[in-house]
C-alpha cells in the first residue's frame, strides 16, 4: 500500500495549478518543478544563474520540509530555454552537490512559464 502526502512549505512558491509543491510517497520525495521565483516577493531575478540559485533553492526548501537533504536527492530534471547557457547553469547548479552530485537530465523546452530561463525539480530518499 502507498501512503502519500502532500508537501507544502511557505520558503518555495506556492502551486500555481492542480498540483503539490512536493508529495512524498513511501520513503521518496518528488518534488514539482521549480520556477525560479522568490515565494517571499513573488518576484524572479534575471540572470540564469541568479535563477538557477532561487530554482535550486525553492528544490531545497520542500526536499528539507520533507525531512531529506541535498545528498538525499537522487535526480534532477533541469528545463532550460537556451541550451547555449549551459556552462552558466551547470557552474551555479554544480555548487549545491558534494563530490556525488546526483542523476540529472538537461532538456531545452521552447517555453516556460513566466518566461523563465529554468524549471528544476527533483527526486530524493528521505
Amino acid at each position: 500500500m502507498i501512503i502519500k502526502q502532500s508537501i507544502k512549505s511557505d520558503k518555495a512558491p506556492a502551486a500555481i495549478g492542480a498540483y503539490s509543491q512536493a508529495t512524498v510517497g513511501n520513503g521518496t520525495v518528488y518534488v514539482s518543478g521549480q520556477l525560479p521565483i522568490n515565494p517571499i516577493s513573488g518576484e524572479m531575478p534575471e540572470t540564469v544563474e541568479e535563477q538557477v540559485e532561487q530554482a535550486m533553492a525553492n528544490v531545497l526548501a520542500l526536499v528539507e520540509t520533507a525531512g531529506a537533504k541535498a545528498e538525499n536527492i537522487l535526480k534532477c530534471g533541469l528545463f532550460v530555454k537556451d541550451m547555449t547557457m549551459f556552462s552558466r547553469i551547470n557552474a551555479i547548479y554544480e555548487k549545491f552537490f558534494g563530490a556525488e552530485p546526483p542523476a540529472r537530465f538537461v532538456v531545452e523546452v521552447s517555453k516556460l512559464p513566466r518566461d523563465a530561463q529554468i524549471e528544476i525539480d527533483a527526486i530524493a530518499l528521505i
